[in-house]
């Protein structure tokens, strides 16, 4: 049975049914989004949780774990009235799988994890060519990310993490880390910025 299955279409403006850009051999950007939210953590949730975090629509994020857990790729248990997700640890898809997301939709999760870790960040997001792909809009393949945070961390710990984060996702990350003031200011970098594709990482984006 083929992987890859069309599911209707949710009438929901963060749910595409495309391929993503960045690894269009994953079905749709949603089941993407859902197998990195498990497998790049090795976290167990239930699917409650797992469509908030992986940001689906409750049946969407039911749809996809059941052909998921069909295919072998995701196992489940059920503690009570809870149904509790987590890859599959005896499938010989998810190390190969694993390997693709932390390159392709990685750097959002691996991101969100090792900024958490440091104090003083607001709010974190992607923007630049990585952002605009991850959201859909067509362009060459991106050499590197570039990723923008707000607030006063130890600057030295963001850059150690932004080094770590390129050895797994074999790409540079640039990080721009700037007070929440020092953003507000007008410029022609900080406007295009504001303008175009970005992608939270932590926090709420300041301007929407």
């Amino acid at each position: 049975m083929p992987l890859t299955v069309d599911i209707m279409e949710d009438n929901l403006s963060y749910m595409r049914t495309e391929a993503p850009l960045l690894a269009p051999i994953f079905r749709s950007e949603g089941q993407a989004r859902l197998l990195s939210t498990l497998l790049l953590t090795g976290e167990e949730l239930s699917v409650t949780d797992l469509a908030k975090r992986a940001g689906l629509a409750y049946p969407t994020a039911h749809r996809e774990v059941a052909r998921l857990v069909g295919a072998g790729i995701l196992s489940e248990r059920q503690v009570g009235r809870t149904r509790l997700i987590r890859g599959n640890a005896e499938s010989p898809l998810v190390n190969p799988l694993r390997e693709i997301l932390t390159i392709a939709t990685g750097p959002v999760v691996i991101l969100a994890e090792e900024l958490a870790r440091i104090d003083g960040i607001e709010s974190a997001f992607l923007y630049g060519s990585f952002a605009a792909r991850m959201l859909g809009e067509a362009g060459p393949a991106p050499h590197d990310i570039d990723v923008m945070v707000l607030g006063e961390p130890d600057v030295d710990a963001v850059y150690e993490a932004c080094t770590r984060i390129e050895a797994a996702v074999h790409r540079p990350v640039n990080p721009t880390i700037l007070t929440p003031e020092e953003f507000a200011v007008r410029s022609g970098f900080l406007d295009n910025v504001r303008s175009g594709k970005v992608v939270a990482v932590i926090g709420e984006l300041p301007w929407r």
